[in-house]
Formats: structure tokens, C-alpha cells, sequence
């Protein structure tokens, strides 16, 4: 009997993520599966606890609220920046995404939504915040190997 992926499982696996109107946002299917370690961020919580309990082989299709997903759009994630914050080689522009730095040193992205006067209208929400998605698996493999060690430990 092959193994249940548990949260401290190592998966590798082929997936899909579709808005509900069929539209395709990304997939494994036709290129390189994914190897994914639970627990580790890899896919959000909800995804996580969608694969949790599958084995090799197992297949699923499941539509994901945005809780589960990337979250709720949140409209406190929507700020006003100054054109001056934008490099020149890189100007603001309507429907672009940019990279920010924050003080921790990380890089979140941003979409300008609408620019007026000086301003840049910026959207720090996840692209995918606010939707349903159709989240669908393959299963192709699940280690948990590590799971023993980490135990025995």
C-alpha cells in the first residue's frame, strides 16, 4: 500500500488552477510535475488540506473558496503611491505589475490600477485574491521517508 500524504510529506505531483469560467491560470499537466513539502508554504493552506490524505495515483478536482485559495481581496491592500516611487526606467502604467521592496527586504507585487495627478492607484492584493478556484491533482508520488526520520529524531 503506498503511502497517505500527511503534513510532513514530500508530493510530487501535476496540478491546474482555473478561475470557475474555465480560464486556465496555470499547470504542470504539459511540462515538469511539481515537488512539493508540506508545511513548507509551497501551496496555501487550503490546497494543502485538499491533497492531505491522497496517495500515488490518486486523482481530484476540487473548487477552492478564497479563503482556501489566495485569500479575500482586501481593500486596505489598495495604496496610493507617488509617481516619484516608480524608477524612470520603469514608469507606472495602468494593468503593469511591479515589484516593491518592503522594510523586511522582501519583494511583494503590485498592480497599478489607475494613475491620477501624481499618484499611482497600487493593488497589493494576490492577482487571485477575491476568486474561486478549480484546483485539480495528480498525485505521482508521496515520500515519507523524512517523516520517520524526523520522528525517530
Amino acid at each position: 500500500m503506498t503511502d497517505e500524504i500527511n503534513m510532513h510529506s514530500l508530493v510530487l505531483m501535476h496540478y491546474s488552477i482555473a478561475l470557475c469560467n474555465g480560464t486556465e491560470i496555470e499547470s504542470s499537466f504539459d511540462d515538469e510535475p511539481m515537488e512539493v513539502r508540506m508545511g513548507h508554504d509551497d501551496l496555501t493552506e487550503g490546497m494543502e488540506l485538499a491533497i492531505f490524505g491522497l496517495r500515488e495515483g490518486d486523482q481530484q478536482t476540487l473548487t477552492l473558496t478564497p479563503e482556501q485559495g489566495f485569500g479575500p481581496r482586501d481593500e486596505d491592500n489598495i495604496h496610493n503611491m507617488p509617481l516619484t516611487d516608480f524608477p524612470d526606467e520603469l514608469k507606472a502604467e495602468v494593468g503593469l505589475t511591479y515589484l516593491f521592496g518592503t522594510p523586511e527586504g522582501d519583494d511583494l507585487p503590485g498592480t497599478v490600477l489607475a494613475i491620477k495627478d501624481d499618484l499611482a492607484e497600487v493593488d497589493f492584493n494576490h492577482p487571485l485574491a477575491g476568486y474561486d478556484l478549480i484546483f485539480k491533482v495528480q498525485i505521482l508520488s508521496v515520500n515519507n521517508a523524512h517523516t520517520q526520520i524526523q520522528q525517530d529524531a
